[in-house]
């Protein structure tokens, strides 16, 4: 699946719309503690998290991850945007909980980290 799929499938709206959208979503992980996700993170992962500083986007460059998702309409902003878009990261907002967007990336096909 593609980012711009993956967009459509969670009603999301990508922030950095320049980017990603033609990057291949490999699989799906959901955890906000930073360590956690630096230790298990995998290339072309889509990153479901409620975080959105700038180490957010550090994490998910060090993994070559294909996106962050937010849930629940939350919003990346300035510096945090402008560090996803040097560092080539979709960011995409979703209006749906975590768990559901759990939900549909499962329901998607797309498997657990890698």
């Amino acid at each position: 699946m593609k980012v711009s799929e993956l967009q459509s499938l969670l009603q999301a709206v990508n922030q950095v719309p320049e980017l990603g959208e033609d990057r291949d979503v490999t699989c799906g992980y959901t955890c906000d503690l930073l360590s956690w996700v630096m230790a298990h993170g995998d290339q072309g992962m889509a990153w479901v998290t409620v975080q959105t500083h700038l180490n957010v986007v550090a994490v998910a460059a060090l993994s070559d991850m294909a996106c962050v998702v937010l849930p629940e309409d939350i919003r990346m902003e300035g510096e945090c945007l402008d560090k996803a878009r040097d560092e080539g990261i979709a960011v995409l907002s979703s209006p749906l909980t975590a768990y559901e967007i759990c939900g549909r990336l499962h329901d998607a096909g797309i498997p657990g980290r890698n």
